[in-house]
């Protein structure tokens, strides 16, 4: 019996919506297969796949107990989000476990191996020279995941790994990971909503007290996606003796929670100077852009770990704390709709350019029909046509355009012309009495 080798072996996914990475979202089916490519003939007593989703953290920390002991302590936390397991060739490992423990299929297999029995066979797969594909489905769970996340301290992970069992030989095994986006729609109120903020420093050396630094913000919402501009309107006055520079940045803070303690990174996304400003003088951003990079959406949901984004405008003070406003921000995966875009953006910015110009917003809209009309004056417009049974004729006929009549038509001849009566012939049927 001459044994083959395994050429390749790994895992492939098929990707959703015609798209070259395999991206998934809580309720969605997984679906894919396991290649195993060989040369020759080999036995496979089981192919088994397990799909798992894991958010875990780990960090240590160096404590002192005494003038000359140190120890490390360790801090771990896991969250399973998914657990799911299938057999794609052969029987389930536990009952092979079963099956090792008595010592039968171990002398059986010695038994076939020493005589080169082809009834041996039974029992095991065989795969035969050349390609070989196990498709595998399995639907992740309904409730909400977290986004998938690499950090410094802790991970969001999803893979499959396959693992192949041959007689006589250690399992292969292969792993391979998916990305899982929970999704989060910046098409809602909240995430529409404009963030503004003002704040003012006074600037102190000794004795001395020079003018305010004064820093006013704002962005037309709070929910964004990667590739996106921020438009940042602020206004910057500096009545200070000292030269300063206006900034803005995007900062992600990575929070990880283990036995009660947490542990924060702060990391810059990205970052825009404006131009010094001189003292007595003052600076207008009117949509200043600050780009978006490709960024890992926002995580709110994970017990464990919180990926959070703000933009930070400030102030860089020269010999001082620098002057800073934060707003936060929330990073998305389903952009902005073109609806949305034009009662956002187009709205919000004719409404912020006017505010920083101070110029009056635009009138409000008119009162809805319900405002004016009350229900009982409804109802009794509604009850109008049961009286046309009353009138003859069209009902338009009733109606009238003219709150007066309007004058009668002009003719040269007067239809009611004023008899003239002779003093002669005084009928009193013709002429009127004096």
């Amino acid at each position: 019996m001459v044994l083959g080798k395994v050429k390749n072996f790994f895992v492939s996914y098929d990707c959703p919506n015609d798209s070259n990475v395999p991206v998934f979202a809580s309720g969605d089916f997984v679906s894919g297969r396991v290649v195993i490519e060989v040369t020759g003939e080999i036995r496979v007593r089981s192919l088994n796949i397990h799909a798992k989703g894991l958010a875990k953290v780990r960090w240590t920390e160096s404590r002192n107990a005494g003038s000359n002991t140190a120890y490390t302590q360790n801090f771990t936390e896991e969250v399973e989000y998914l657990n799911h397991r299938d057999v794609l060739i052969g029987h389930d490992r536990g009952f092979l476990e079963e099956y090792y423990r008595y010592g039968i299929l171990v002398y059986r297999i010695l038994f076939c191996f020493v005589l080169d029995d082809d009834s041996c066979d039974e029992g095991f797969t065989i795969l035969h020279s050349g390609r070989h594909e196990f498709p595998f489905s399995f639907e992740l769970p309904q409730t909400p995941l977290a986004t998938s996340f690499e950090g410094k301290h802790g991970s969001v992970r999803y893979w499959v790994k396959a693992e192949l069992h041959r007689p006589w030989l250690l399992p292969m095994k292969t792993k391979k990971e998916f990305t899982v986006f929970e999704h989060i729609d910046i098409n809602t109120p909240l995430l529409l909503s404009p963030q503004a903020g003002t704040k003012d420093k006074t600037l102190c050396c000794w004795f001395c007290t020079s003018g305010p630094v004064s820093l006013s913000a704002k962005i037309e919402r709070k929910g964004y996606t990667p590739g996106e501009s921020i438009q940042i309107f602020a206004e910057i006055e500096n009545c200070s003796s000292r030269v300063v520079v206006p900034k803005a940045a995007i900062y992600q803070t990575q929070t990880f929670f283990a036995k009660g303690k947490v542990k924060e990174i702060k990391q810059l996304v990205a970052n825009l100077r404006g131009d010094p400003l001189p003292s007595g003088k003052t600076e207008t951003w009117d949509g200043k852009m600050l780009k978006i990079p490709p960024i890992s959406p926002s995580i709110l949901d994970c017990s464990i770990i919180h990926v959070e984004y703000s933009l930070m405008v400030y102030v860089d003070i020269p010999r001082a704390v620098n002057l800073t406003l934060n707003l936060p921000l929330v990073i998305g995966t389903i952009p902005l709709h073109s609806f949305g875009s034009r009662t956002s953006s187009v709205s919000s910015q004719c409404s912020m350019a006017m505010s920083w110009l101070g110029l009056p917003e635009r009138p409000e809209a008119p009162p809805s029909y319900s405002e004016i009309v009350t229900d009982e004056e409804r109802q009794n417009n509604l009850e109008l046509p049961a009286v046309r049974d009353e009138i003859e004729g069209p009902l338009y006929a009733y109606i009238h355009e003219f709150r007066f009549q309007p004058p009668p038509l002009y003719s040269e001849v007067d239809p009611h012309p004023e008899q003239v009566c002779d003093s002669l012939d005084r009928r009193p049927d013709t002429c009127p009495s004096r």
